[in-house]
């Protein structure tokens, strides 16, 4: 019987070890191959990646849109059709997932981050993603991207009060109506109750995050606002390389940087 308790002691403890391992993603373009693990503090974000894996959405797909110093931004459903100089990053499936965003998960260089349309609730697209390549910060740029931070958190938790929302609503209402003078009359109130208020607990980086932006890199003034859910682990040298190509005036590449393969990588043998 002890003998057998052991046994099943181990098991389990072999199995919540197992279930601590992030899973890690290959993907496999014609500037190289990068490696991420995705995190298991943002599991809606993370299973979801691992089901378009799976399903192949990603592959042959483009990174359609590249800014040096930022990020590069893949996803697109329809891109692996797109025309060279063709407009593209308005397509993904029908569906958001909820925001997953940690005060202790931040933009430092290799970032893996949900992209996401304007929407009060922050949730993210189905299908597109960006890597950051960013740069490094020093106490000054820091300082500025912390009053960023707290500018979007601002009008975040303003749009989403209970006195503010209607108000809300309202301008979404006359923007899909048209009505270009209900839109102006309306936005100007808005902007004006966004400024005053104050009901949000303000962020401050943190000295541990700051040592990394100034050390590695990356953008901070999107923390906070994106859900990150994982990081590369190998290859940053294919984001850098990813990140300096000649782009159009709408950050597409001149010449197409492809996701030639996504895949899971197999967790190694015990």
């Amino acid at each position: 019987m002890k003998q057998l308790i052991t046994c099943l002691l181990f098991t389990i403890f072999s199995i919540q070890g197992m279930a601590q391992e992030r899973p890690q993603i290959e993907i496999q373009t014609n500037y190289g191959t990068m490696v991420l693990e995705l995190y298991n503090e943002t599991p809606q974000h993370r299973d979801n990646f691992l089901k378009l894996i799976e399903d192949k959405v990603y592959d042959s797909l483009i990174f359609h849109r590249v800014i040096e110093d930022f990020m590069i931004q893949a996803g697109d459903t329809e891109s692996k059709n797109a025309k060279p100089g063709e407009s593209v990053g308005e397509h993904d499936l029908p569906y958001q997932i909820p925001a997953e965003i940690s005060p202790t998960i931040f933009h430092k260089k290799g970032s893996l981050g949900a992209a996401r349309t304007n929407n009060p609730e922050r949730a993210s697209s189905s299908t597109q993603f960006y890597i950051v390549q960013g740069k490094i910060q020093n106490d000054s740029l820091l300082t500025h991207n912390q009053n960023r931070i707290n500018t979007y958190l601002q009008r975040h938790f303003a749009i989403n009060d209970a006195t503010i929302k209607p108000l809300y609503d309202s301008l979404e209402n006359a923007r899909e109506a048209k009505d270009s003078i209900l839109v102006k009359t309306l936005s100007d109130k808005l902007e004006s109750q966004v400024k005053s208020f104050e009901s949000f607990e303000k962020y401050e980086i943190p000295a541990a995050h700051r040592e990394v932006y100034e050390t590695i890199g990356g953008t901070p003034h999107l923390d906070q606002s994106y859900t990150v859910f994982g990081q590369v682990i190998s290859g940053l040298e294919v984001v850098d390389a990813i990140a300096a190509v000649e782009t159009n005036e709408k950050d597409r590449p001149e010449t197409d940087v492809i996701i030639l393969k996504m895949r899971i990588v197999p967790p190694p043998i015990p």
